[in-house]
């Protein structure tokens, strides 16, 4: 029997497209920017840590020297995508030697088992995205491993301002180093609006050394009302930048809540003054560890209500990977209610 073995296909124009049995080729979580579950469009002006959309981390070392929001500034996507992740600069800030700027995400070891880094089988990666800024020039990236004590700062330019400017960058993997392959952070990739001497090395090439951006890279920070725009992140395997690895809706939802998802209150029973009513509730998809819970809100797309006890609503009283359990206890006799409320379960990297 003859067989036919198709290793990637070429369109008209020449691009190329992915080997059609690739399965989850972008190692990227949400980088078309399309989930936003814990500001829903809302602009911030992050603190250090803090998530804008699903899966994206801001890094800052100064408070208040950027806000960052799902298609800041209401621009139009490039071609093939609806939303994009922006940053605005809100001051004129120089960057002093331990400055950092920026936003990253941390990849799960799982997800980037196969890459072999810290081996002398390491497979090459290619990072692409769609960028735009109000500045041009040299802009700085990287990659680094957990304990960030490896790292491949990188570059790359954006000549036309206010354009939207597709961008590649080729990486041949990491022969040396410890490389993580559980659920914990495998690679960060970190896009930086702003460097100081010490987070920056030379493009191009590893480094032992915690390096989050290239020398020279541009500080969008450095100017006041400054803009950086991005979506479109993509790390795969190989020398060569494909076609964005679009995913449905709902297979990148459940993806991003693996780390981050609401968890619905809402529980009814009779109970004596005193006694409880105990819920359980499924996790929508495994989560990556155990989830720390935010506080207990009312559900802005629902009506909430609450009777026979207490106002503080419910209190956790289990959490697994897989679910959780809460409680809410009568504060007399009778029927005791509560729906429409919710929390955030987080277990982000």
């Amino acid at each position: 029997m003859s067989q036919l073995q198709v290793n990637r296909i070429n369109d008209a124009s020449g691009g190329v497209f992915a080997p059609i049995s690739s399965v989850f080729r972008n190692r990227i979580i949400n980088g078309a920017m399309v989930i936003d579950q814990r500001n829903a469009g809302a602009s911030i002006t992050p603190t250090n840590g803090q998530f804008s959309v699903d899966r994206w981390e801001s890094t800052l070392t100064q408070a208040s020297k950027y806000s960052v929001q799902q298609n800041a500034g209401s621009v139009t996507p490039p071609t093939g995508f609806a939303n994009y992740l922006g940053s605005t600069s809100l001051s004129a800030y120089s960057v002093v030697s331990g400055d950092l700027f920026g936003f990253r995400q941390s990849i799960e070891g799982f997800n980037v088992a196969d890459l072999g880094w810290g081996s002398a089988s390491a497979k090459t990666v290619t990072i692409s995205a769609w960028v735009r800024s109000s500045l041009t020039g040299t802009f700085g990236g990287s990659i680094l491993n957990s304990a960030q004590n490896r790292s491949y700062p990188f570059s790359y330019t954006i000549s036309s301002a206010n354009t939207w400017t597709q961008i590649s960058v080729t990486i041949a993997g990491d022969t040396s180093g410890t490389w993580l392959t559980t659920n914990g952070v495998g690679i960060y990739v970190f896009f930086g609006l702003g460097a100081g001497s010490t987070y920056s090395g030379t493009a191009g090439a590893w480094a032992g050394a915690t390096y989050y951006s290239a020398t020279g890279a541009t500080s969008v920070v450095g100017t006041n009302g400054a803009t950086f725009y991005i979506t479109g992140v993509q790390l795969e395997v190989g020398s060569t930048a494909t076609s964005f690895d679009t995913r449905s809706y709902g297979t990148e939802l459940a993806l991003a809540q693996r780390y981050c998802q609401w968890l619905p209150f809402n529980m009814a029973g009779y109970q004596a003054a005193g006694a409880s009513i105990i819920q359980a509730v499924p996790y929508k998809v495994t989560m990556r560890t155990v989830p720390t819970f935010g506080a207990i809100t009312a559900d802005p797309n629902c009506s909430s209500l609450f009777g026979n006890q207490s106002a503080n609503l419910f209190t956790a009283t289990y959490s697994g990977v897989d679910g959780a359990t809460a409680l809410i206890t009568a504060t007399a006799a009778g029927t005791t209610y509560a729906y429409g409320f919710r929390s955030l379960a987080t277990a982000e990297l």
